[in-house]
């Protein structure tokens, strides 16, 4: 295991913009072991006064959408515009062997050498949404060490995706156009969650079929309550191989965040992402206490066994072990 520095030392490196720092920091709150959980848990009390300064961006789509080609031609948009990009970008992670391929720096090869963007891919784990258990910590992260801009990639296979929602100030659907059926397979609660569409590869003759999509997510959205924001979401076309409609995004994003910041829903929401945060820690820190009880280690596999061939109900084993 690599020598651990003192609380401090990633902290003040973390300050200074140190990118070295940045990723072992993210490592200590991504590490299982309770000693690092600890210190990253100093770590993150140093910095947590120079957090909370940045726009948040959820972006999620459907696999062949593009969001790694996008996030690399809005990235570099942003950089370009003189903001400090940090991109988390959540790998899926094999449920068979636990392996993640990682792959998000190699698809962006541009952003990932501009000195402006930091790329940090990691691994789903087993959290829901493609979410790993240590976003929010890397992203506060990110944040202290001077990044204006975090934008978090969901795996979007499917999974609750409002994980990624309840970190973020902006969520942006990535959506293709022809398709099929443009409103099939489309889950309700995740448009009903959009702050945003883009309708991506609108380009090489897809031009029409990107703005006949628009349309009619257009109208659907228009189906649905106003939400608490008071913002009506919006439907645009985007190419990130020709840059067409890659800036349009970013200003959707901006005229959100004054909108929300002028009514006060922005900072209401970010207090109440809090207070979520504090409840999930205390969910996820309680499993975690409960499963490492040497008690529970030794019964759990006969109790397993007896709720696997029926002669214990599953819910008079979970009494039985708690």
């Amino acid at each position: 295991m690599p020598k651990r520095l003192a609380a401090h030392e990633y902290a003040d490196g973390l300050l200074a913009g140190n990118r070295v720092r940045l990723s072992q920091a993210i490592t200590l709150v991504e590490s299982t072991l309770l000693s690092d959980q600890e210190l990253a848990q100093q770590v993150m009390n140093l910095v947590l006064p120079h957090t909370g300064k940045s726009v948040r961006v959820g972006i999620t789509g459907v696999p062949g959408v593009g969001k790694s080609t996008f996030i690399e031609a809005l990235g570099l948009h942003l950089v370009e515009q003189g903001h400090r990009l940090a991109v988390l970008a959540v790998d899926p992670t094999s449920q068979r062997s636990g392996g993640s391929i990682l792959g998000d720096k190699t698809r962006m090869n541009q952003l990932a050498a501009h000195p402006a963007a930091y790329i940090r891919p990691s691994p789903a784990g087993k959290s829901l949404g493609g979410v790993t258990r240590s976003t929010r910590e890397a992203l506060l992260l990110c944040e202290a060490a001077g990044h204006d801009v975090i934008f978090v990639e969901t795996v979007g296979v499917g999974q609750s995706e409002t994980a990624v929602h309840g970190m973020v100030d902006f969520f942006l659907l990535l959506m293709l156009a022809g398709a099929g059926d443009e409103l099939q397979g489309i889950k309700k609660g995740i448009m009903e969650m959009a702050d945003a569409l883009t309708i991506t590869k609108a380009d090489h003759g897809n031009e029409q079929a990107a703005r006949l999509a628009r349309r009619e997510y257009q109208n659907a959205l228009h189906l649905f309550p106003l939400a608490p924001s008071g913002w009506s979401p919006v439907v645009t076309t985007s190419s990130a191989l020709t840059g067409a409609g890659v800036p349009e995004v970013w200003e959707v994003v901006q005229q959100y965040v004054q909108h929300t910041q002028a009514n006060g829903y922005f900072q209401q929401r970010r207090q109440e992402q809090n207070l979520h945060w504090l409840h999930d820690t205390i969910r996820q820190t309680l499993e975690a206490r409960f499963y490492a009880q040497p008690d529970v280690q030794q019964r759990l596999p006969a109790i397993e066994q007896a709720v696997r061939e029926g002669r214990q109900s599953a819910f008079g084993a979970a009494q039985e072990l708690l």
